[in-house]
């Protein structure tokens, strides 16, 4: 005799699984494109120095994307260089003009570094014994005493490629670029018709390294020591509720450091991770409350809505050392773009379809 019990329909398939099915068949060579798909996002770039060449190669990718639309962009240090080159580039000539921006300002950038003061092995760079022997020497000095005249490389580069005064004017997008307050420890964020050579100067400004950057008469250092990236105006000042997280420094060590170089480097990221873990904590808080009914308060329900995605090259040896972030060496930037690219167009494969669905990481996991 059969059954009588009938057999319940089969779970129908997730939304989100067939848009990344049909993302990744329009991502075969020779199919034809389905019709725009937009790809809108805030991007929030992680500083660290000369490892930014790691997030050039992400934005060049991502900038070959057409469907890409942005909203915001938050950034400190060499995440906000990033951010600004690629907005000024979009003024001059949209994405092929952010990607061009991108390209001179990284190329220029590791023909100031005599190739005499480095020694590169696979994927990392160190100092030579003549660089080391240099540094040792300037770090005895204060920024002052050592170049009292304040020559700076970097703010003759930026000033040559970047024009603030039409950036400020015309910028495409919403501009968060953090720097420190030396005397209170506060983050302030510079919007985008407040974007010149001084603000990006302030945002990257390490102290043992650079002169103090004064800003309407507050000295600032670089943006990393309170914010790396800032995160809540991408959440609460912009429309967009999907956030792609560019990142440098580790989220977790496998293991311990031992020697003295390790545990320094790990101290470094350490300072430089703390703020960021602690705004991205409530939104892991939040997502242990996924399931909460929609009456939940309205901040709670905020933050449910918020996406994060995450492109970043934690398991790579290239940034695993921060005495690497000070060696704008043109070879080792050139392999860091080739990184960022691949990773990227890895991502763009395998989670850009779940932007507008889902977060495409376990933000409970990684920042609960």
């Amino acid at each position: 005799m059969a059954d009588p019990t009938p057999t319940p329909p089969p779970e129908p398939e997730p939304a989100w699984r067939r848009a990344l099915a049909r993302w990744q068949d329009w991502l075969r060579p020779g199919h034809a494109s389905p019709g725009p798909q937009k790809l809108r996002l805030n991007l929030a770039l992680q500083g660290g120095g000369a490892h930014g060449a790691y997030t050039w190669g992400v934005l060049d990718a991502l900038l070959e994307h057409e469907a890409l639309e942005l909203e915001g962009l938050s950034g400190s240090s060499a995440g906000a260089v990033n951010a600004v080159l690629l907005a000024d580039g979009w003024v001059r000539a949209g994405r092929a003009g952010a990607r061009a921006a991108l390209a001179q300002f990284w190329g220029e950038l590791g023909q100031h570094l005599p190739a005499s003061l480095v020694r590169s092995k696979g994927e990392t760079v160190r100092l030579a014994p003549a660089g080391r022997l240099l540094a040792h020497w300037a770090a005895q000095f204060t920024p002052a005493q050592l170049n009292p005249f304040d020559l700076n490389p970097l703010r003759d580069l930026l000033e040559r490629q970047i024009d603030f005064e039409r950036l400020r004017r015309d910028c495409p997008f919403k501009l968060y670029i953090g720097a420190t307050q030396v005397n209170t420890g506060r983050l302030r964020l510079f919007r985008e018709h407040e974007i010149s050579a001084e603000v990006l100067l302030a945002s990257a400004c390490l102290p043992k390294i650079h002169h103090t950057v004064h800003i309407d008469g507050e000295p600032y250092w670089d943006g990393g020591y309170s914010a790396n990236p800032a995160i809540a105006p991408l959440v609460y000042d912009c429309a967009t509720p999907d956030v792609l997280l560019v990142l440098l420094n580790p989220l977790r060590r496998s293991q311990t450091p031992r020697s003295l170089a390790e545990i320094e480097t790990r101290l470094v990221e350490l300072g430089f991770g703390t703020h960021f873990l602690n705004e991205m904590r409530p939104f892991a808080q939040a997502a242990r409350h996924a399931h909460t009914p929609r009456s939940a308060t309205p901040s709670l329900q905020r933050l449910l809505q918020q996406r994060f995605h995450l492109i970043g090259g934690e398991e790579l040896d290239s940034l695993a050392h921060s005495e690497s972030k000070l060696i704008p060496h043109t070879p080792f930037l050139q392999h860091l773009h080739q990184q960022g690219r691949a990773h990227a167009q890895a991502w763009l494969h395998d989670s850009a379809a779940l932007v507008g669905l889902r977060s495409s990481i376990d933000v409970e996991a990684l920042f609960g």
